[in-house]
């Protein structure tokens, strides 16, 4: 709840523009803290630092010495005014929205055709949110990784939100036809370009036919049948006609491995990303 607090006062972004290191008292005034609270911002400040959020530093204020807060590593990535911010994602983990929809376990063994979150009303604007957010980290991983989609013709990216992953391949690759595959009340809304459609539809019945199909965050999210189920109609989508040797692309953590195998694949290559992710090519 620290971290929450942290996020949704913009701390990080104060801290960024205030250009140095900030003090209790310059902060404070900032946020407008009653006088009361003053004690406990300096009680969640202090725990922020000492799990790593911020860096206590001393200064000299004309005479004297003070101590003052200053970003690390960690919060950096939660500048809002970053391109490659996760705040959205944070925001999104400890929304209430996410832990309402566990409450609502009665309602939805009741409820024809809802999941958990259909039942929370905020939770698909917050969850795209944290998503687009995610996507634009990946985006360093995948500048490193274009040997993966050197060869292409056509990708889709399946669960892919508002396209903010396809744009990323898109920009890198403007010969590849890129489609973003989701739910119809997702997509519906949402505008493509020369290169890049979305499609409505269920990934659970088909998958549109393409020469590689993408799952980033996907599979997680399901129990080992289902996940075998998206694989095999991944592995129908990917087309091996002309020599082409078709593949589906995994971005997720690489426990995934266990289920290539029975759901149809043959082989597998991984290659490490960015923290606990991998990219995994998997071949029919």
């Amino acid at each position: 709840m620290c971290l929450k607090w942290m996020v949704e006062l913009h701390i990080p972004d104060i801290i960024h523009n205030h250009a140095q290191p900030i003090t209790l008292p310059e902060l404070v005034s900032i946020l407008q803290v009653p006088p009361t609270k003053i004690g406990q911002v300096h009680s969640l400040m202090r725990y922020l630092a000492h799990s790593g959020f911020f860096e206590r530093v001393r200064i000299h204020h004309n005479i004297e010495e003070k101590e003052a807060y200053a970003l690390t590593a960690a919060s950096e990535l939660l500048l809002k005014s970053s391109e490659l911010s996760l705040a959205p994602m944070v925001e999104f983990v400890l929304d209430p929205t996410l832990s309402d929809s566990y409450h609502q376990l009665k309602k939805w063994v009741y409820e024809k055709d809802l999941t958990l979150f259909d039942i929370s009303f905020r939770i698909t604007l917050i969850f795209n949110e944290a998503m687009a957010s995610d996507s634009q980290m990946s985006n360093l991983a995948l500048r490193d990784c274009k040997l993966v989609f050197e060869g292409l013709e056509s990708i889709v990216d399946v669960g892919g939100g508002t396209g903010t992953t396809a744009k990323i391949i898109c920009e890198a690759f403007p010969n590849l036809k890129c489609i973003v595959f989701d739910r119809p009340q997702v997509v519906e809304n949402l505008s493509g370009s020369l290169n890049l459609t979305y499609v409505g539809g269920d990934m659970f019945k088909s998958i549109p036919k393409v020469d590689a199909v993408l799952l980033k965050w996907i599979l997680h999210n399901w129990i080992d049948k289902d996940r075998i189920k998206i694989l095999k109609n991944c592995k129908e989508a990917i087309s091996n006609e002309g020599g082409k040797r078709g593949k589906v692309i995994i971005i997720d953590v690489r426990e995934m491995k266990k289920l290539f195998m029975e759901a149809g694949f043959q082989d597998y290559k991984t290659s490490p990303l960015t923290g606990y992710l991998s990219l995994i090519e998997m071949y029919p």
